[in-house]
């Protein structure tokens, strides 16, 4: 199976490591420290209803120059194929996630075109879940089931039903969010056994700003736990 999220290779390239998305990125300095840091994957909010948006045209030259050695992922809510076909033309994203409320059918056409993306899940979405096969995504990405919002909440996975989920579907390429933080993430890790695990709040000083103490710490529990 191609990679998703990054081109480092294991030390040894013996065995599969876990992948690591810092998401809600909004300024280049935090990119930079993300990728410096370790991160395989960087996350980019582009709806205007999340407190991590980042417009994306205005913010494009240093995108752009990232490594090339990070993923850049373009977080949508709920988009249209119109807008969705706008942000790849920006050729500022490898892969788009839909993190809304995008149904199968709307997935089977995005890959019909032949649109890489990543199907964010609502663990507790019985209807979503039962079409996970039907979505044709890269990767599905587990979240927090909450009123709240669409992801970036800092709550908690439901972990016994992750771990359920990830156990009936081995040969299934899954990024693990909700609450993740230094703190707990190599557990969740040794628990479930993801592709990706995906940060946002577990690693700020504050809303919309990366604190680089708690990104390290948090790819060296990443890296502890395998």
């Amino acid at each position: 199976m191609k990679d998703l999220f990054g081109v480092r290779q294991d030390a040894a390239g013996l065995r599969r490591r876990t992948r690591v998305k810092i998401c809600g990125i909004t300024g280049k300095g935090d990119a930079e420290a993300a990728i410096e840091l370790g991160a395989d994957a960087l996350g980019f909010n582009t709806s205007p209803s999340s407190k991590r948006f980042i417009d994306v045209r205005r913010e494009a030259e240093w995108i752009r120059d990232l490594s090339p050695a990070v993923t850049r992922v373009a977080v949508t809510v709920n988009s249209t194929l119109g807008q969705i076909e706008e942000l790849l033309s920006l050729q500022l994203f490898d892969i788009i996630q839909l993190h809304g409320a995008e149904d199968a059918a709307f997935c089977r056409l995005l890959a019909g075109r032949g649109v890489s993306f990543i199907k964010a899940i609502a663990l507790g979405a019985e209807s979503s879940i039962q079409e996970i096969e039907r979505f044709c995504a890269a990767a599905i990405l587990l979240d927090t089931s909450t009123p709240r919002g669409f992801g970036g909440t800092g709550e908690l996975i439901d972990l016994e039903s992750a771990a359920m989920f990830a156990a009936r579907r081995p040969s299934l390429r899954l990024v693990v969010s909700g609450g993740l933080r230094p703190g707990n993430v190599s557990g969740i890790i040794r628990r479930i056994r993801p592709y990706a695990v995906d940060v946002a709040s577990g690693v700020e000083a504050e809303p919309r700003r990366k604190d680089r103490k708690l990104l390290a710490s948090f790819l060296e529990a990443v890296r502890a736990a395998e």
